[in-house]
């Protein structure tokens, strides 16, 4: 039934300005804005869209909502974190991050995650 669908993704932020600046600047996406009785953010992500949109009483997600694979996650934390991006960093029985907020040999992929400004988490993965 929806195999023929152009799927696409949405999130909610609490500040579209400061979601443009990210996911544009810092993140060097490819961003514009559309007027659909409210403006979004629509993101083209490798012909996938994703669309972004204000709500007043935002919560961040307490989930990955998006993963970016790299083929390089220490050199991809290296650039993000030379432009301001903070990665977090874990401790517990069940994961561990080094010094740059990267897990490794977890049973799963190199990766590493961070937060946007309206604190949604994203990552970094090896495509490995």
């Amino acid at each position: 039934m929806f195999n023929s669908s152009k799927i696409f993704s949405s999130f909610s932020v609490n500040d579209i300005p400061k979601a443009k600046e990210f996911y544009g600047n810092t993140l060097g996406l490819k961003v514009k804005e559309v007027e659909m009785g409210t403006t979004l953010l629509e993101i083209d992500i490798a012909g996938y869209t994703v669309m972004i949109y204000p709500k007043p009483n935002h919560t961040p997600a307490t989930f990955t909502i998006l993963n970016f694979p790299v083929d390089d996650v220490e050199i991809t934390v290296d650039k993000l974190t030379a432009k301001g991006v903070k990665f977090e960093h874990y401790d517990s029985e069940f994961l561990k991050t080094d010094g740059k907020g990267i897990a490794r040999g977890n049973g799963g992929p190199t990766i590493a995650w961070f937060t946007d400004p309206a604190g949604n988490i994203l990552s970094v993965l090896e495509s490995r």
